[in-house]
């Protein structure tokens, strides 16, 4: 091959390449020209352990051993510390200290908002000009968002009561009518049923969402706080959003009291 062969080679290489770049760059846009977040997403990160700065701790019981050990986190809340009332605060470390037995996740309960977008499990986005539809493959969660939507929750529940909006290219939720039992991650942290939270998923790339969730519970908080994390698109195209039915995991840890003596759980030890 000649030298002027070479070149033309690589340059039509480099074209290619810097052609496959442009694409990259581009974000998905809907026919109405909106961002299209549709596709399956996931958080990476330590957030559904502690969503405040933390340091590597032992596990809830030592026999679990570093499996089961808390990772260290730098933490996604805007200046570090949630912002608790006094009383607020000494329930989240009597939380903290009961985790192990009182975590709605240990129970396979929902993850509520915005709890279920940073758990360590991917959900998908499925989108039109009319609703987008949220399904978490924990729990086989489920949420619709109403675009253009301004009602409010005829009910309580853990998902709460989602309104979005599109401010330019970001796409903001209201979220109300929370049945106040959820928590915020694995520490104990935590809103109650009067919370607001206000999400915002910002396209920064192709297969990067920008998440922000600004949390107002007056009941829990001096003020409003604000967490901001990174969402990456799965890109595998032979993934799927499989279902994780978590409820017979949780069925002995919920029930297993009531269970007849000498019976043995499923993997478990015979019960006496």
């Amino acid at each position: 091959m000649t030298i002027q062969r070479i070149a033309l080679t690589l340059a039509v290489l480099l074209a290619a390449a810097n052609a496959a770049a442009q694409v990259l760059t581009e974000v998905p846009r809907t026919a109405d020209g909106r961002p299209d977040l549709s596709g399956v997403w996931q958080a990476v990160g330590t957030a559904h352990w502690n969503l405040e700065t933390h340091a590597a701790d032992y596990p809830v019981l030592l026999e679990l051993g570093a499996q089961f050990a808390v990772p260290p986190g730098q933490g996604v809340v805007e200046g570090g510390t949630l912002p608790y009332l006094p009383e607020a605060l000494a329930e989240r470390d009597r939380r903290h200290a009961q985790r192990l037995t009182e975590d709605p996740e240990g129970n396979c309960y929902l993850g509520g908002v915005p709890r279920s977008t940073y758990m360590p499990y991917p959900f998908q986005i499925v989108q039109n000009e009319r609703d987008v539809i949220v399904v978490y493959q924990f729990a086989t969660g489920f949420r619709r968002i109403f675009v253009d939507g301004e009602s409010e929750a005829p009910l309580d529940s853990w998902m709460g009561w989602s309104n979005g909006r599109w401010e330019e290219d970001t796409f903001v939720v209201d979220v109300t009518g929370f049945n106040g039992q959820t928590w915020l991650d694995r520490a104990g942290n935590y809103a109650s049923a009067n919370a607001r939270v206000v999400e915002r998923y910002t396209p920064i790339g192709p297969n990067h969402l920008e998440y922000e969730a600004t949390v107002d519970d007056p009941t829990v908080f001096s003020r409003p706080w604000t967490i901001r994390l990174p969402l990456y698109r799965i890109v595998d195209e032979n993934f799927r959003l499989l279902e994780f039915k978590c409820e017979p995991f949780a069925e002995e840890r919920i029930y297993g009291h009531l269970r007849k003596p000498g019976t043995t759980p499923p993997g478990g030890a015979t019960r006496q």
